[in-house]
């Protein structure tokens, strides 16, 4: 699992609005679909990454994204504001006029869960993460239903700043689904030495659901 998001000129002051955006983002997507499914198929995916982020940036530059495996379909691609609700019209209307989901292709406007987290590797620069070795300090607030954490993984000390934050939110996000992690965690740190009484991705998973049953 790799993410990016390429820095592009801010939209001017008339820019077009989210739809008109979303559909030009689509258009051109069925334009580059056969190049990004041979490169996919291929197992090369670096092929078309400086193009997807090109794509992605001109529906607003401060977007993210992600070429999956699906859960329904062989791929998906999530389209992701990272839950900044200045993002979210783009992401809404990205979403709205997507097409239909197909065998290959679904489509999502924030992070998923996955089943199981600690099977996931991700990308950071010249590192390649296993999530399985992310430890989570939780605090649960009973009363407000949600949960203040902090992050540990060995590499953290090794990262740079954008690397560092992209670690220390992304395992949160592919275990809970962006949404509820917006919802559930109140105050999310980063921890560079392995925190007391850590738990793993699973077992954050299980507790942050008994604040939901």
């Amino acid at each position: 699992m790799s993410w990016f998001r390429r820095t592009a000129p801010r939209p001017p002051l008339k820019a077009p609005s989210p739809d008109e955006l979303a559909a030009r983002f689509w258009t051109s997507w069925h334009q580059q679909l056969p190049e990004v499914a041979a490169a996919l198929g291929e197992g090369e995916p670096h092929r078309v990454e400086n193009q997807l982020c090109d794509l992605v940036a001109q529906l607003h530059p401060d977007l993210h994204f992600s070429l999956e495996r699906g859960n329904r379909a062989v791929y998906a691609l999530v389209v992701s504001g990272q839950e900044d609700p200045d993002l979210r019209p783009y992401t809404d209307a990205w979403k709205s006029a997507a097409p239909p989901e197909t065998v290959l292709w679904e489509f999502h406007d924030s992070v998923p869960p996955v089943p199981d987290p600690t099977l996931v590797t991700v990308n950071l620069g010249p590192h390649r993460v296993a999530l399985a070795d992310v430890r989570v300090h939780a605090q649960v607030d009973p009363d407000a239903g949600v949960v203040d954490v902090a992050v540990h993984h060995p590499v953290l000390a090794e990262l740079d700043p954008a690397a560092r934050r992209a670690l220390t939110f992304l395992p949160l996000d592919v275990t809970l689904g962006e949404r509820l992690a917006g919802r559930r965690l109140r105050r999310v740190e980063t921890a560079e030495t392995e925190p007391a009484g850590a738990i793993d991705l699973l077992e954050l998973r299980e507790l942050v659901h008994k604040l939901t049953s």
